[in-house]
């Protein structure tokens, strides 16, 4: 999935002759703490509500004021992760997306990019949650997908965390049944070390760890 892919049009940005109120105004109803800056089609930057908080007069239109803007922003053809570890590295509400002629054509939210990967993680799935300890030598999705659906049981989604330090990687496994003590036996006869398992019941607080791991990852 690319970032135009998860464009959304409900958030308008504004322009540097409209006032640091109005900016703040958009923000409070839009549930953002950052607005794109654009003149014309030209990407200025991303403000913030804490920059206008500053200012002396936050009625006074934005380029009245001595603002120095932040300039992040990916491209319309720019893979999904590339628009994470820009939310993580900034610690950004959302994303400034433009063309490769650096037109603005849009931005993105980090709610909008959190549902794409809970869709992608298959949260909403029924299921169970497995996290393996693996050698990065000794990794083998193939492997792994033959041990559980050798159980009766199909891989939902998987996605892995690691370091460049470490010998070792986590592979976390979304399968699509909560019964999982054969697939469980079966890893450990294979001498599989499972760090993890949830069943439905605590999945979401699994998964919101897995995510903040995934984005530590992609800041690395």
């Amino acid at each position: 999935m690319l970032a135009k892919d998860i464009i959304i049009n409900t958030i308008p940005p504004i322009k540097p002759n409209e006032s640091g109120t109005k900016a703040l105004d958009w923000m409070d109803e839009f549930k953002v703490t950052h607005i794109p800056v654009v003149k014309g089609k030209e990407y200025l930057g991303l403000v913030s509500d804490t920059v206008i908080y500053d200012q002396n007069d936050a009625d006074a239109a934005l380029e009245k004021m001595n603002i120095a803007y932040n300039r992040p922003f990916v491209y319309s053809d720019s893979h999904i992760y590339d628009v994470f570890k820009i939310i993580s590295e900034r610690n950004l509400t959302l994303v400034p997306i433009i063309d490769r002629l650096e037109n603005y054509i849009g931005c993105t939210s980090l709610k909008a990019v959190t549902d794409v990967f809970t869709s992608a993680s298959s949260i909403t799935e029924l299921g169970a949650i497995i996290i393996l300890d693996i050698n990065k030598v000794d990794y083998s999705l193939a492997e792994i997908a033959q041990i559980i659906e050798g159980n009766d049981t199909k891989i939902l989604s998987s996605f892995i965390t690691s370091s460049n330090n470490s010998n070792k990687m986590e592979v976390t496994i979304k399968v699509n049944r909560e019964h999982i003590g054969g697939v469980l036996q079966t890893l450990n006869r294979y001498d599989y070390v499972v760090k993890a398992y949830f069943t439905q019941k605590n999945m979401e607080d699994a998964l919101k760890n897995r995510y903040d791991l995934l984005m530590n990852y992609l800041n690395t």
